[in-house]
């Protein structure tokens, strides 16, 4: 099986090479893309396919539920790296229907180390608990969780240091939420897009060091 995937992998490049003659040189040249796309990591939501992109245009950053914690390092320093390094003008939080990780938060089953990620979306669930028990069935409720969790994603993003200093300092950039249905490969736009703080609670935003008088901070 492992073989018929570098199979795969070399007719791939050589029909790219075909239809892009230099496609590769040009690509370990730079990377200069314009978006940053947060995922999840279900197989079944390959980022740059689902968006007809190549390799270069796309910055991604995938795991399970398409979650931005604050205290997630590795997901804050893709963040870092694609808004204050790449320059990207896009960040996109795109979860899925009929995700399992929603689906796991809902349950009350114990299912090990990644009940400690779930925690996150069992207290989404908790604040819209109202909402959900509204859903008629399993299913819509999993889905309405779906796209609530995408929302909060969006927010957290919006309130982190990184993408507050990016604002202050008068960079283009838009944070929005999207969610993609497996069942016919289209994209739903959740109609959340941030381009400023103007809409951030008080209490989430940075204040401009310079405007302060400091040089130095944390």
């Amino acid at each position: 099986m492992l073989a018929d995937l570098l199979h795969n992998n070399r007719c791939w490049s050589e029909r790219i090479e075909r239809e892009q003659p230099g496609f590769f040189k040009r690509l370990a040249a730079q990377q200069s893309p314009e978006y940053l796309w947060i995922g999840c990591s279900d197989s079944r939501v390959p980022a740059n396919e689902i968006v007809g992109m190549l390799p270069g245009e796309l910055f991604v950053h995938r795991n399970i539920a398409n979650l931005v914690l604050h205290t997630d390092l590795n997901c804050l320093s893709v963040i870092h790296f694609a808004v204050h390094i790449l320059k990207i003008k896009h960040i996109i939080v795109c979860g899925h229907y009929g995700c399992g990780g929603v689906r796991a938060a809902l349950s009350n089953q114990d299912f090990g180390l990644i009940d400690n990620w779930l925690r996150h979306l069992k207290d989404i669930g908790h604040r819209y608990q109202d909402l959900l028990s509204a859903e008629e069935d399993e299913e819509s409720r999993v889905n309405r969780l779906c796209e609530l969790n995408v929302l909060q994603q969006v927010e957290n993003i919006c309130r982190s240091g990184i993408v507050q200093k990016a604002w202050q300092q008068g960079q283009s950039l838009a944070v929005h939420g999207w969610i993609y249905s497996i069942e016919d490969g289209l994209i739903k736009d959740l109609k959340m897009d941030i381009d400023s703080d103007g809409d951030t609670p008080a209490i989430y935003v940075m204040q401009n060091e310079i405007s302060q008088g400091r040089t130095s901070g944390y």
